[in-house]
């Protein structure tokens, strides 16, 4: 047993004072904390990735892994992937983790399938290529504002609970865990490929009453991954330090201690950077190294939400600066960013809780541009990549933070020290009141080689900033140059020729120090590059202190052995740290013989073979580059294969100017294209029939939700679990009926509209808020006696609920009709229920665009979104036009790309919000994609991003909308457009289109 007294008194104290979770949109009882069970005895011998107390070590080298979140369903252009990776390794990052989505791999009992986007071999080729590691994290169940969670619909069926060791459960993830996990194991890092590490499960920490944690389901889970191959450690992440599932060979936590409220994005809790985590990581696993599988790297929106520029800003550069730091102050040696890359939630992917865009504020936009935050990150990981002191470290004043070295009340500083080095200490300096703004003045007292020592030294004081930390070193090793301290901070540090080449920073206009070791006939100091002023003392008989502003750059030359860089912020951001690839396998994976170079949107790749320096970078501007570069390596320079015109500074670094080539392109006015338009609710007409649908007749259900109707309503015991569902519920009246109640579930955001044969009765137009809505339609007129009608429902499906709470199956929430009854009379009965919804239900009609593309309206269910579908017989109109009555109408157009080669231009499919047909909901179609859902009067997603692959940035592209006008007046798009959202020179590797399968007739009906 891992456990003592004093631990469970932590815990339960941390337990009361957790930081914000990421379950959704429920109010969740804590669980009672559980006592961990002891490690599973399903290891295996491998020895290429083993751990310590400490850190990770990759064939025996230990390494600070910096991973960041992205999930291979949410970009479904697998060309695409290598992108996105270059850029985080660019940033860099060594890792990334990922999610798999079981519910689009089965969406059938039994049928796995790993066609087309669902494919993970080309993530796995493109981690490699890019030569950055993998964390996989197939679930079973994954959260991640997935609809079920991750799991498959078929599951909302299946009887017994999940998330347990209820047998049900156990064999219906047997199949999905052999198959996911074989195809991880053969891109295991034991057998030649990126994976390090998987994670069994996803944050299964709290629990329905009175269930606790399983340990019997855990034992299996783990079993069955190892069944299937698996060598790498097992890990898991716990929503809060709390000990579940701690039996896997690494345990780890989750944090989001800036909420969600991205509606507020500029307000902080005082209290909201913790210190707890690091005892609490010692109560569970003191052991292992401290993980976090899960840090909060931006924020999800919700329907009726304020978009996710204000999420950036709720969790950008100040949010990293503080938060992030303050996670360093624990140890922290293996930390993934949630997310670092949100993409889209395309089709009918997302749960209820999220729109659309999945963008998260992250660093890495859904357009896969780059935000401000990119550049800050860029700062720590690179520091931390080359401070191989820190993966020893200790804090040593957890709790006794504040004032601690500074004398500052309004400061907290952690004492960061290397307890295997005994040398090395780091500093983290944050405001005490994480909500502050104000700017503290400070002077840092701390221990060094030379004696005890009060920073800065040669007058002054150190400031910072509110909403911001500091990490300042003590006794630091650049190569072979000893700081002995530094309040500027470090960005990296490189001996290059020889020389010793270390660049420090801080924000424009601040003061700071720091001291160098160096040997009597190296003292000389000057100033080679920028305006920079320096002073100096001396501090020792080798010990040199110098004292700066770190206004734009100023380069000084130390002796002959030192090359000091001085930075503000924004110059910075501007600097690169590229690793040439080493000969081997995982030759793109090495991390010596540095290249440093300033300048460029951003640079991707170097490769120093046959005396050349080939860049392979990305710009938006005209750019000056200097480069810091091995001189036998960089003879001569090319960017993006093209020779650059290099000249020398004066202190021997190079420099070369490259302007940007950004062609002007011309987009299409979608608007004024030729747009064809035809009915897509015939279903209300009285020429419709019903006879193949599906008859909804099943008088019992295994659903937790039991049945208040005479048959099951719930569309998933039908096999329909995505999109639009239609309801016909056929009735011979009794002459006294006056209307028709009816009590709808379809998730936050849906709506419904009720028609009594062609006569529409009203709608639920839908809120940001209701799940489910009992709504009153009157009839228009009384119905005679003896005569036989039809009610047509028509309801969204906003994806089902996760399921966060173990042993709950909340994820088994119907989507359909709760209840009914017919005003005025108590008599009248519904002889038959029939139901539509995504053509084949879980057989979906299009294998190309997956199980969860297209829903029921009979547009999608004909295919009429797809490319080559012959719309020659359809009425001239447009969306921008409209419908002029309640109902559903289909649009297609269709337009010709001719973007060139050599650019990133990202596209977005734009609308504007409607007052005067204030109620409707739009779906948008590209090439036969849904990559868009727009409510119009709950919002908030108007600009619809639409990846290159799915775009056919080189001819002909089908665009397709339907129109679903919930009111009398009907409705229409204010407005349609194609917007290009930013103007790039990349070198980004070729996209291949995605299979724009094209349509063929369909057995619908």
């Amino acid at each position: 047993m891992r456990f003592t007294l004093a631990g469970l008194l932590l815990s339960l104290h941390f337990l009361s004072t957790l930081a914000a979770y990421r379950p959704g949109r429920r109010t969740l009882k804590r669980p009672t904390l559980n006592l961990p069970a002891p490690r599973q005895d399903v290891k295996t011998s491998q020895e290429i990735v083993t751990w310590d107390e400490y850190s990770l070590k990759i064939n025996g080298k230990r390494l600070y892994i910096f991973s960041g979140e992205v999930h291979p369903y949410r970009m479904p252009v697998q060309s695409l992937h290598l992108d996105i990776f270059q850029k985080i390794k660019s940033m860099g990052f060594n890792a990334i983790s990922f999610y798999v989505f079981w519910g689009i791999l089965e969406s059938k009992k039994g049928e796995i399938s790993f066609e087309g986007f669902r494919d993970l071999q080309p993530f796995f080729d493109a981690a490699m290529k890019a030569g950055i590691y993998l964390i996989a994290r197939p679930g079973p169940y994954i959260n991640a504002e997935t609809s079920g969670g991750g799991f498959p619909g078929w599951g909302t069926y299946t009887p017994g609970l999940w998330r347990t060791s209820n047998s049900t459960y156990l064999e219906a993830y047997e199949g999905y865990i052999q198959a996911v996990g074989s195809q991880i194991a053969a891109n295991q890092i034991t057998r030649g490929g990126p994976v390090i590490l998987v994670q069994a499960e996803n944050e299964y920490s709290g629990f329905q009453e009175p269930y606790t944690e399983d340990f019997e389901y855990g034992r299996h889970l783990m079993e069955t991954f190892r069944k299937a191959g698996v060598e790498v450690p097992i890990t898991t992440n716990d929503a809060w330090p709390g000990g579940h599932l701690a039996g896997v060979d690494i345990y780890g936590y989750d944090s989001y201690p800036n909420g969600f409220d991205c509606s507020n994005p500029y307000t902080w809790k005082a209290d909201a950077v913790p210190e707890y985590f690091w005892d609490a990581h010692l109560s569970v696993n003191p052991e292992d190294l401290n993980a976090v599988y899960e840090f909060q790297g931006g924020a999800f929106d919700g329907w009726g939400g304020s978009g996710y520029e204000t999420c950036a800003v709720l969790t950008g550069p100040e949010f990293e600066r503080v938060f992030y730091k303050n996670e360093f102050a624990m140890s922290t040696t293996l930390f993934n960013i949630y997310m670092i890359f949100g993409g889209t939630n395309w089709g009918g992917i997302a749960h209820p809780g999220v729109y659309t865009s999945y963008d998260y504020g992250s660093a890495i936009a859904e357009d896969r541009t780059l935000r401000e935050k990119y550049y800050e990150l860029k700062l720590q990981t690179n520091f931390l990549a080359v401070s191989p002191a820190f993966l020893t470290t200790r804090p040593t004043n957890i709790y006794a933070t504040q004032g601690a070295y500074t004398g500052n009340t309004a400061l907290k500083t952690t004492q960061v020290l290397d307890v295997v080095g005994n040398q090395t200490g780091f500093y983290v300096v944050r405001q005490a009141d994480a909500s502050s703004n104000a700017v503290q003045n400070y002077s840092l007292q701390v221990s060094t080689s030379i004696g005890n020592l009060t920073i800065p030294t040669i007058g002054g004081s150190l400031s910072l900033n509110g909403k911001d930390s500091k990490i300042h070193v003590v006794d630091y090793e650049a190569g072979s140059t000893t700081l002995v301290y530094s309040s500027a901070e470090i960005f990296t540090w490189a001996t290059i020729d020889g020389r010793d080449v270390i660049i420090v920073y801080g924000d424009e206009g601040q003061l700071h120090e720091t001291a160098f070791k160096l040997s009597s006939k190296d003292h000389g100091i000057k100033v080679v590059g920028g305006r920079g002023e320096i002073k100096q003392k001396s501090l020792a008989e080798d010990t040199i202190a110098l004292q700066y502003t770190t206004t734009g750059q100023t380069v000084v030359e130390i002796g002959s052995k030192v090359l000091l860089y001085i930075l503000d912020r924004t110059n910075a951001y501007q600097f690169w740290v590229l690793h040439p690839p080493a000969r081997g396998a995982y030759g793109q994976f090495s991390t010596e013989n540095p290249v440093i170079i300033k300048g460029g949107y951003l640079l991707r790749t170097v490769d120093t073979s046959k005396s050349t320096l080939a860049i392979v970078g990305d710009l938006n501007s005209t750019t000056t580059f200097e480069i810091i570069a091995p001189s036998t390596q960089a003879k001569s320079v090319t960017f993006n294969g093209a020779p650059l015109t290099v000249r020398k500074t004066s202190y021997g670094t190079s420099i070369a100017t490259r302007k940007a080539s950004l062609p002007a392109v011309r987009l299409p006015n979608l608007s004024s294209l030729t747009w064809k338009t035809a009915d897509s609710l015939p279903e209300i007409t009285s020429k419709f029939s019903d006879e193949q649908w599906i008859a909804a007749n099943r008088t019992s259900t295994v659903n937790p939700t039991r049945l208040s109707t005479p048959v099951s309503l719930y569309a998933g015991d039908y096999g329909y679990h995505v999109g639009n569902i239609l309801w016909r519920g056929h009735f011979t009246a009794t002459g006294t009926e006056t209307g028709f109640s009816v009590n709808v579930i379809g998730g936050a955001a849906f709506g419904y509209s009720v028609w009594l044969d062609s006569t529409f009765l009203g709608s639920w137009e839908g809120d940001a808020v209701h799940s489910n809505y009992q709504g009153a339609f009157n009839f228009p007129s009384q119905v005679a006696q003896g005569s036989s009608h039809v009610l047509t429902i028509l309801q969204d499906h906003m994806g089902y609920e996760e399921d966060w709470t173990a042993a709950s199956d909340f994820f088994k929430t119907p989507r359909g009709i709760l209840g009914y009854s017919f005003v005025g009379s108590s008599q009248t009965k519904v002889d038959v229920w029939k139901v539509a919804g995504n053509l084949g239900g879980e057989d979906n009609a299009d294998k190309t665009r997956g199980p969860l593309n297209e829903g029921g309206l009979f547009g999608e269910r004909q295919g009429w979104h797809l490319p080559g579908f012959d719309d020659s017989r359809w009425a001239v109109g447009a969306p921008t036009t409209g419908i002029s009555h309640p109902g559903v109408a289909f649009y297609r157009s269709s337009f010709e790309l001719n973007i060139p080669k050599g650019v990133d231009y990202p596209l977005a499919i734009v609308t504007r919000n409607s007052t005067a047909t204030p109620h409707f909901r739009s779906q948008i179609y590209v090439n036969g994609y849904q990559f868009g859902k727009y409510i119009n009067h709950i919002g908030p997603q108007k600009s619809f991003p639409v990846p290159q692959g799915i775009l056919n940035y080189a001819g002909r592209n089908t665009l397709a909308v339907s129109i679903w006008a919930m009111e009398e007046g009907g409705a229409k798009l204010e407005s349609l457009g194609l917007e290009l959202r930013a103007q790039i020179e990349s070198s980004m590797p070729s996209v291949v289109n995605q299979p724009l399968t094209p349509w063929s007739p369909r057995n619908a009906h």
